[in-house]
């Protein structure tokens, strides 16, 4: 049987244009066949907008309009992204990555799984929602269960979204480590538990599970030097210009 090997980046923290350019670039690799996965956090304290969002809802909450933000390539509601460990998956078209005739979703439920392993062998319990326990409470993306999502209580901690292009999968979301001063009404998991989870040890939990659970090779590796162009490309004339981040 062929061994699968997924490129995996290393844990880097940046601000929200680096950030979504570079999942953008992912995304691009895997239409060229090279699968990838990468951990990261953001600095500085940054808003994100879905895709498909009114940037002006960012102005319905003072302290989220004070922040900095950028509007993500993928759908999904707002998120504050502070506490948390950001994670993005490229997976390249078709077979043997993507199974022919899976439902959009499959990859969300298969990476929520492992990320609940992840966390469980840190101690940290969590369960799959069914999406219909609660109505939509505000704005915020973690205010908003939709199915799949990890919740401990009723609370969500894991969310995920995608994108598609040619085949390809990009597919990112967070993992929420601690409420953030920006979003108080936000519990992570140290508030919910009691347990302080570094990102470092989060990063090697998701690393061991998701090459025990797919049978993987993830192999440390860098950006190429044309990588690097375009996510400096994506930054400098999208995820910085008002005519992407204002565009709805």
């Amino acid at each position: 049987m062929e061994t699968l090997i997924c490129r995996l980046l290393p844990y880097a923290v940046a601000d929200g244009p680096h950030n979504m350019a570079a999942d953008e670039v992912l995304l691009e690799s895997a239409a060229a066949s090279v699968a990838s996965i990468r951990f990261y956090g953001w600095s500085p304290a940054t808003l994100s907008l879905g895709y498909f969002q009114p940037e002006h809802l960012r102005h319905e909450d003072k302290r989220l309009a004070a922040l900095p933000f950028v509007r993500r390539p993928s759908g999904g509601a707002t998120l504050i992204h502070d506490r948390e460990v950001t994670y993005a998956l490229a997976l390249p078209a078709g077979p043997p990555w993507q199974s022919p005739g899976e439902k959009v979703a499959a990859w969300l439920d298969r990476m929520h799984t492992i990320i609940a392993a992840a966390l469980r062998d840190l101690g940290v319990m969590t369960r799959a929602t069914s999406g219909q326990e609660e109505p939509f409470r505000g704005l915020l993306c973690f205010q908003h269960l939709t199915a799949g999502d990890l919740v401990i209580g009723r609370d969500k901690v894991v969310g995920s979204a995608q994108r598609r292009h040619r085949g390809a999968l990009l597919q990112h979301g967070g993992i929420l480590l601690a409420a953030s001063p920006h979003a108080p009404v936000l519990p992570g998991i140290r508030e919910l538990t009691g347990r302080s989870l570094t990102a470092a040890e989060v990063c090697a939990a998701l690393q061991n599970r998701l090459a025990r659970e797919t049978g993987w090779t993830l192999t440390p590796g860098d950006w190429t030097p044309g990588e690097q162009e375009r996510i400096a490309e994506f930054v400098q004339h999208k995820y910085t210009q008002s005519h992407w981040n204002r565009k709805r």
